[in-house]
């Protein structure tokens, strides 16, 4: 009999401007691991929960930007779990700085890529795990870590975005979407202030999509409602298309293969 694999924010900066994840099943898992020095934070927020973080057996970065993977070496030294990370965003992840320069979404993230903590340099971390793909095909098991969920590829906001899809429909979906105003309006779908590349993301937003998540954990803000989302993804279907159309859409191109990994 499957366990349901319980959804736990640990908010990194503010209520949930940042937010880091903490799934508890048979074994806890954790999702993200916040900005640099948001390590002990972290670790002491799953022991506030009743949880030994000795016992934690798996560290999933969602995808290679600072406030995401910027404390997961401290962590894992921490906790004693491996860290899991895309291959595609192994640069990031081994130099310790994120693959410049932004690609900003919208005036948030052009105000925002001048902010010189976005720059700054983080302690690299090498995934012991290493995840592959970018499709549904190349989704990664979590049950031999202890909790009922698969993670799932989601390329668009960087490279080797992923996702984990619980059994029971939570989706805890990093940066794939976001709450306005890098999480201010609690319940309202926006795009995060950078996307390496829109119509990838929005194309892996809407594979999400037709799985019926029940909710979406994200990386700014709180829990969206599928319905809400579906709605946005809609709107910014058009909008991307209306850019593409006038010539203003970037997009970065592919990464080099680390390795041959890919």
């Amino acid at each position: 009999m499957s366990r349901t694999t319980r959804i736990i924010p640990i908010p990194v900066l503010g209520r949930n401007g940042i937010n880091a994840y903490l799934l508890l099943g048979r074994r806890p898992v954790v999702v993200d691991a916040g900005t640099p020095g948001s390590g002990r934070k972290i670790h002491d927020a799953i022991a506030a929960h009743g949880v030994d973080p000795a016992d934690v057996s798996l560290i999933v970065l969602t995808h290679g930007h600072i406030d995401h993977f910027g404390s997961a070496a401290e962590l894992s030294r921490l906790t004693g779990a491996p860290v899991a990370g895309h291959v595609a965003d192994l640069g990031p992840y081994r130099s310790g700085r994120v693959r410049e320069p932004y690609l900003p979404t919208g005036p948030m993230g052009r105000l925002m890529a001048r902010n010189g903590k976005l720059h700054a340099r983080a302690e690299p971390v090498e995934p012991e795990v290493l995840l592959r793909g970018e499709t549904d095909l190349s989704e990664t098991d979590l049950s031999d870590y202890g909790i009922e969920a698969r993670v799932m590829p989601t390329p668009g906001h960087t490279a080797g975005s992923v996702s984990v899809l619980t059994g029971q429909g939570d989706l805890v979906a990093g940066d794939l979407i976001a709450n306005s105003f890098m999480g201010l309006i609690p319940g309202r779908p926006a795009s995060p202030p950078f996307h390496d590349d829109p119509v990838g993301n929005l194309a892996s937003l809407k594979r999400m999509l037709d799985l019926d998540p029940t909710r979406l954990h994200v990386g700014h803000g709180s829990p969206l409602e599928p319905a809400r989302v579906r709605r946005w993804a809609a709107r910014e279907e058009r909008r991307l298309a209306r850019r593409r159309a006038a010539g203003r859409l970037r997009t970065r191109g592919p990464e080099p293969d680390p390795q041959g990994l890919l």
